[in-house]
């Protein structure tokens, strides 16, 4: 035999063999929907699931308060706390911040603003309230000094267009607060910083200052509620779902018969879900931030934990930043820290997709991601976070993560199917109550 012909031999061999492995990985992967038991034994395990949730909300509330927090530890008037106040209210405290600033500039002395800080140093996560708090310290943004002169003045505006907005009643986005003064803010960021720093220095919500984000996130499946009295049937939403309501304070009448509330951390998977109407045949609600959570959608998550009681099942991307995502809604943001009693939800349950879950399923290889230098830095922080310490699960599958150096997102199971998430992953794992 010529050594051509040989080469060409060697060759076919290979590709052979390496062409074996998917089809192994996908054989496994459809044996697994024989494992599927009946959808009534399923319906079982969350009806259980689900009465477990509803107990366990009664016995305890769906959040602690600093009230709880150990007082030998710190005492609680160390942290800042804001909570949602009406327009009045607001609208008074803004007086009387403009009325002191004119009584100091009437006495020679200028103005100057005491702002809580919200540097990364200042936010501390408690374990006993399972949260990220912010801690009590102020510093001085005077007008009379060149390094603190622009941002006073963009907080004494600030606090002008937010009077002016409470007074006339009406709800406008941070985008329409920017471009009321473009010149001054120079970058949306700039106003976006400014207000969270007005809501901590007025002891309210971002919300009460009536400033909301544009619409981001969704929600399909088992809930009817009311949006400014319109009645919202989110099953006959199609597949792109109902939009959550920037402002939450015009949702009410909130009804369902689901068993569980499933968090998802992309729209593709969203999709997918809600064209398989996966919530007709496991009775659940859908809901996604598309991404990184915005406020709308952790409040609309915790408003549905609190009035509903149900559990909430979390599948995120195998990689460090579906574990952050996770985080965020269960224990709040840096950002936004000084408002983490109301955004955040405790107890959500990681069902997916876990680093382990790419070996139990047999993931092809060529539908996982090699670690980048970026990716094993942020894995790495998030082990020496508290709030994933408290965790052993968490800890475990990190350090998988971290040892194989492998990510995969949720659409790596469409290697076996584009329905294979609906009709067996999700299932089995239901089934198999394989959560964190």
């Amino acid at each position: 035999m010529s050594e051509k012909k040989r080469r060409a031999g060697t060759t076919a061999a290979g590709a052979a063999s390496s062409s074996k492995k998917p089809r192994a990985a996908a054989s496994y992967a459809e044996s697994l929907r024989s494992k599927l038991r009946p959808d009534a034994s399923i319906l079982a395990t969350l009806r259980s699931l689900a009465s477990a949730s509803a107990s366990s909300s009664k016995s305890k509330a769906a959040g602690k308060s600093l009230a709880d927090h150990d007082p030998s530890a710190e005492p609680t008037s160390s942290y800042i706390v804001v909570a949602d106040q009406d327009s009045s209210s607001v609208t008074s405290r803004i007086n009387r911040l403009v009325l002191a600033a004119a009584r100091s500039i009437l006495s020679g002395r200028g103005f100057s603003f005491a702002v809580p800080s919200r540097a990364a140093s200042n936010q501390v996560y408690l374990p006993d309230l399972d949260r990220i708090v912010l801690v009590r310290r102020e510093s001085a943004r005077p007008f009379a000094n060149v390094a603190t002169a622009r941002k006073a003045t963009v907080t004494a505006r600030v606090l002008s267009l937010v009077h002016a907005v409470l007074r006339r009643g009406i709800h406008v986005t941070k985008r329409d607060l920017f471009y009321t003064d473009v010149k001054l803010f120079g970058d949306q960021s700039q106003s976006d910083a400014v207000l969270d720093d007005v809501s901590c220095m007025l002891g309210c919500t971002r919300s009460s200052l009536h400033v909301v984000a544009s619409e981001k996130g969704v929600v399909v499946g088992r809930l009817v509620f009311a949006d400014d009295g319109d009645r919202i049937d989110c099953t006959r939403m199609g597949v792109g779902g109902k939009a959550i309501p920037p402002n939450i304070d015009r949702v009410s009448g909130i009804e369902s018969d689901a068993l569980f509330i499933l968090l998802v951390e992309k729209d593709a998977a969203f999709m997918r879900l809600a064209e398989d109407r996966f919530y007709n045949r496991f009775p659940c609600i859908i809901l996604t931030a598309k991404g990184q959570p915005d406020v709308a959608t952790r409040l609309f998550l915790r408003r549905l934990k609190v009035e509903l009681k149900l559990p909430v099942l979390a599948l995120v991307d195998s990689d460090p930043y579906g574990l952050k995502i996770l985080s965020v809604y269960m224990c709040g943001s840096k950002n936004m820290s000084y408002d983490s009693a109301n955004l955040t939800t405790p107890d959500i349950k990681w069902l997916g997709v876990r680093p382990s879950d790419l070996d139990k399923y047999r993931v092809p290889e060529q539908c996982r991601l090699p670690m980048t230098d970026h990716d094993i830095k942020v894995g790495k922080e998030l082990l020496e976070e508290d709030f994933v310490k408290q965790n052993e699960g968490w800890v475990k599958e990190l350090e998988t993560m971290l040892r194989t150096r492998q990510k995969a997102e949720i659409q790596a199971l469409s290697s076996f199917g584009f329905q294979y998430l609906t009709e067996v992953y999700l299932p089995l794992k239901l089934q198999q109550q394989d959560w964190i």
